[in-house]
């Protein structure tokens, strides 16, 4: 407690600062969990908070409803892939990318494959519509091939390979910033004394650059457990349909017809209330294992 004080007494500038931000969480993230109640009670609009409390029956009736089990299986299989993918791709194009040796190709590449991390899903949406529509780019170029029509947001088994590719491809140049900077601390000692004992690039690879962002890449892995449950309700709400609801339909956007088109706002609160507590037990496992096997602590 002392330390924590004099900690305080040295800092306090830095924490004045930090006042405005505090607050503005306070207001748009702790207020609003007081509207959690209505996940017990049998919400009126007209009634507000006063409506009738009815226990557990939202939950009940959440767990009752024949398609929420294939609800969350689309979520876990969806974020899953995309989380898998996400780790793999900006791995690979790192190393990749890291054997450039001409600078401007190597900025070039990395600013080419960083733009669509810039750009919102609403947009994204829009040009995936064009491409990927039975008379778009990727169809007539897969016709060459005698290949196709191939509907990639029409058919529920397509879909959701649709919507995790097209995620890797949004976020992954993101990632690849992340392992390139990771990159950049070897010590390239390692790779001359690879190079003296006659290591190919293939090897100094292997047995140098891998190893060495290895602890990285752990740490990047546990923690999108934290995410295992955010499938990306911006990307499937902009281009789903209800021919795809049954491997499309995640827990976000289950939660949205529920709660807002039909106005089932206790039933849509409970299950966002379900998923915010798997969430922040998949979190705190992350953090555990950040911990214990990359030594990383949040505090």
């Amino acid at each position: 407690m002392r330390s924590l004080l004099i900690t305080l007494r040295k800092q306090w500038p830095f924490h004045i600062l930090l006042i405005p931000a505090v607050v503005v969480i306070f207001i748009f993230n702790y207020i609003p969990l007081y509207g959690l109640v209505i996940a017990f009670q049998r919400y009126n609009p007209s009634m507000g908070f006063q409506s009738p409390w009815v226990g557990l029956d939202n939950f009940v009736r959440v767990f009752s409803q024949p398609n929420f089990v294939q609800t969350i299986w689309n979520t876990l299989f969806i974020a899953g892939f995309q989380i898998i993918g996400g780790i793999i791709v900006p791995v690979v194009f790192s190393l990749l990318l890291n054997e450039v040796r001409k600078a401007l190709a190597k900025r070039v590449f990395q600013t080419v494959i960083y733009m669509p991390y810039f750009l919102s899903w609403v947009i994204l949406a829009g040009v995936m519509i064009d491409i990927l529509s039975r008379e778009g780019i990727m169809n007539t170029f897969l016709s060459s091939f005698n290949i196709g029509p191939i509907p990639f947001l029409g058919d529920p088994h397509t879909f959701r390979w649709t919507m995790i590719v097209s995620e890797i491809w949004k976020s992954f140049g993101f990632g690849t910033v992340i392992f390139l900077a990771a990159l950049t601390s070897i010590d390239p000692s390692l790779y001359e004394s690879a190079v003296v004992d006659g290591a190919k690039r293939w090897k100094q690879t292997w047995y140098i650059t891998i190893p060495s962002i290895m602890p990285i890449i752990v740490l990047m892995s546990i923690l999108s457990l934290g995410n295992i449950l955010n499938a990306g309700f911006d990307q499937i709400y902009n281009l789903y349909s209800p021919i795809v609801y049954s491997t499309g339909d995640i827990i976000d956007t289950y939660v949205y017809r529920l709660g807002i088109q039909q106005a089932q706002y206790s039933v849509g609160t409970a299950v966002g209330m379900f998923k915010a507590l798997i969430a922040a037990f998949m979190i705190s496992m992350s953090y555990y294992l950040a911990d214990k096997l990359a030594g990383y602590r949040v505090l």
